[in-house]
């Protein structure tokens, strides 16, 4: 089997609101670029990559010529062929790895009629676990805003109740600390049996950092996550804080993992199948971190159903995933794969179980959202479009006021 053919298209899938974020916002919609690889015997694998709010379409057919003629079984030979660690300094090209990686497992399982778990070892387990995913948002078309602790307590139970979640994160960095600490605390109050986290993406200053985590050291906490920048900055906080630290933004490759062994700062990896370059390389430092007691748990970066699958099928075939996964998937209105979006039952997913990912494309939605992209384009995720001119520190001091109602954009 060889790849004769790489294709890209980008969408634009609708959010139900647009959701806030420490340095800016999703804007009412995920701007997705989706990964086709043909190969010789007809097979199409399927991959898909984000981008800050931007196509990737460029950046993929710049990388036919070195597709042409590879064999997608030959997965190390493809890894230096699109991302040698050497080169990379020049032109990083680990998420496109990725999303090419997708594909060719995606291309192996068909050719053996088999699924990716049985690629990465089996599963051992045939649904995944997800939490809630709480932001603070704007208005959406159908959807109030969520500000308040009230609001967010109200988001969090009808989330709950539709999807069966017992796992709640908050997506935090908007507001200032003392404010979030509050809506932290209303949710721990209105599910005194469910399992919390708190994400404010590293924007916290070391004392900030300190203070909200001996806040929360009472709760029913499963981690708190990259409330401060680096590797030295989380060791210093978990020295502090009696609460396990989790990190999805500076343990990203073997050697970050290698020194957080060395010298822990994280006692959770966050291993997303797009910033370490693929599946496998989850799979692999899944291994790692079961060797030396690091906890593991799935991260999200924004998902339609092609790379939900890949997170999926990873989630299916580690022992040590004691957590439950991440998702911004239950804030998407539609999707792009045939059938419509996965569903959550009791707060977990089924796994697929066809050839290779499992899912197909719906080729009408496909063009339904690639038309809406060329209507709306993209948008630069490091921004607030409720806040023109505004950027964010680190550790920020630039928060949004929490009296002020969020208006719809």
């Amino acid at each position: 089997m060889k790849i004769t053919d790489i294709r890209a298209t980008t969408v634009a899938v609708p959010l139900e609101a647009p959701l806030l974020h420490s340095n800016g916002a999703h804007w009412g919609r995920f701007i997705r670029t989706i990964v086709e690889v043909e190969a010789d015997n007809g097979l199409v694998g399927l991959g898909e990559m984000g981008g800050g709010g931007e196509s990737a379409e460029a950046a993929f057919r710049a990388l036919a010529p070195y597709l042409e003629g590879h064999d997608p079984f030959e997965l190390e030979a493809l890894r230096f062929k699109i991302a040698n660690p050497t080169a990379s300094l020049y032109n990083n090209r680990t998420q496109m790895l990725a999303a090419i990686e997708f594909a060719c497992i995606d291309l192996i399982g068909q050719h053996l009629g088999v699924p990716a778990y049985d690629l990465l070892g089996g599963k051992i387990r045939d649904t995944v676990p997800f939490a809630s995913y709480l932001f603070y948002r704007y208005p959406g078309k159908d959807t109030g805003e969520v500000r308040t602790p009230e609001q967010l307590v109200a988001h969090a139970r009808a989330l709950k109740e539709e999807h069966g979640f017992s796992v709640h994160k908050l997506k935090g960095g908007v507001f200032p600390p003392g404010y979030e600490l509050e809506c932290y605390l209303a949710l721990a109050e209105a599910f005194p049996d469910d399992r919390l986290r708190y994400d404010p993406n590293a924007v916290l200053s070391m004392d900030e950092g300190v203070r909200f985590g001996k806040a929360i050291e009472h709760l029913n906490n499963d981690y708190l996550e990259d409330p401060v920048w680096g590797l030295e900055g989380l060791r210093l906080v978990r020295e502090r804080v009696d609460v396990p630290l989790a990190t999805n933004t500076v343990v990203v490759n073997f050697e970050q993992l290698a020194t957080n062994v060395l010298r822990r700062s994280a006692d959770v990896v966050l291993l997303d199948t797009t910033f370490w370059g693929g599946i496998r390389p989850c799979v692999k430092a899944a291994g790692i971190c079961e060797t030396f007691q690091v906890g593991v748990s799935v991260h999200s970066s924004g998902e339609l159903g092609i790379q939900l699958a890949t997170m999926l099928h990873l989630g299916a075939v580690l022992p040590n995933l004691t957590y439950a996964a991440d998702a911004h998937y239950h804030h998407l209105a539609d999707d792009v794969i045939e059938g419509g979006k996965l569903r959550y039952v009791d707060g977990r997913i089924p796994v697929p179980t066809g050839p290779g990912l499992g899912v197909r494309l719906d080729r009408d939605k496909v063009a339904e959202y690639v038309e809406l992209y060329r209507e709306l384009g993209g948008y630069p995720y490091d921004r607030d479009p409720g806040r023109p001119g505004w950027y964010p520190l680190v550790p920020n001091e630039r928060w949004a006021d929490p009296t002020v109602t969020l208006s719809a954009i």
